[in-house]
């Protein structure tokens, strides 16, 4: 029985980070409230690896839906002689921006990232940068999105790459959410919401692949786990791919007609709710 208990909060951690991980409300704030409501646990070190981990399953719902692009990018890695394929539209081209837009996080994760687990992973941290972030949102969409109209071009310069790294580098904090972030990005450096989306989902690729792979090699591996805690992340990352799949398509659709500011406002009503659920000692 306790057990299957265990593994029922899986499955609803894994249907909230299904839901939030490419919505610009936090996936890894979400997950961190949720935890605690749902009194989460394992062996030290585990909820931490489990909430990078299951975010892979979301990860590999955005491969799935874009793998034709994702194959284009690989059978067009260099430039043709015929000219069809250029430097600049080439796979490698756009893989390489990929990384440079992936290096500021990079940085600020080995720099920053532990002192940020220690001290800023808790409700009421979450809650506030719920609250930044969507003044942020709110500002930037005003200022950018419709002076760069809704044109889809994944042809991102190294500048643009680099702002879009930068503005990233606010997704160590939870509550900020790195899907947000890139976008604001996006919007700053020129890119349209769509664009700028776009851009995020396939650079979460490469991120979170990283981050996953280290979070789990420093806490031992599959083999350090509990038969009901290697149970629980499977089931975690299944429902998170199964949920992150519809959430994904529609996300897209919704970003083509209208406006972000939406979530904006989710993220201030959700911070309200977080800080009376803490008054009222849910936490």
């Amino acid at each position: 029985m306790e057990t299957f208990l265990f593994w029922l909060k899986s499955m609803i951690l894994g249907i909230v980070e299904g839901i939030t991980e490419f919505l610009p409300v936090s996936s890894t704030g979400h997950l961190i409230i949720f935890e605690n409501l749902l009194r989460f646990s394992g062996d030290e070190g585990y909820v931490e690896m489990y909430s990078y981990v299951i975010q892979l399953g979301a990860i590999l719902a955005v491969i799935i839906l874009f793998r034709e692009k994702i194959w284009e990018t690989i059978i067009h890695l260099f430039p043709t002689k015929n000219n069809e394929v250029t430097y600049e539209n080439s796979g490698f081209r756009f893989w390489l921006m990929i990384v440079i837009a992936c290096i500021p996080g990079t940085i600020a994760e080995f720099t920053v990232g532990d002192a940020i687990e220690t001290y800023l992973f808790n409700p009421y941290s979450v809650a506030g940068a719920l609250v930044l972030g969507a003044v942020l949102l709110i500002m930037l969409e005003q200022k950018y999105s419709k002076k760069n109209g809704k044109k889809l071009n994944l042809i991102v310069t190294v500048k643009q790459a680099l702002i879009v790294g930068c503005f990233q580098c606010l997704a160590v904090i939870p509550g900020m959410s790195r899907s947000a972030s890139t976008i604001m990005g996006g919007w700053v450096a020129g890119l349209s919401t769509v664009s700028a989306a776009e851009f995020s989902f396939f650079l979460a690729i490469p991120v979170m692949f990283g981050m996953s792979f280290l979070k789990l090699v420093s806490y031992g591996g599959f083999g350090a786990m509990t038969g009901a805690e290697l149970g629980a992340l499977i089931v975690g990352f299944v429902v998170s791919f199964l949920v992150a799949l519809v959430v994904v398509k529609s996300f897209i659709t919704y970003l083509k007609k209208k406006p972000m500011k939406v979530f904006a406002y989710y993220r201030v009503i959700f911070a309200v709710v977080v800080v009376i659920a803490g008054i009222a000692g849910l936490f």
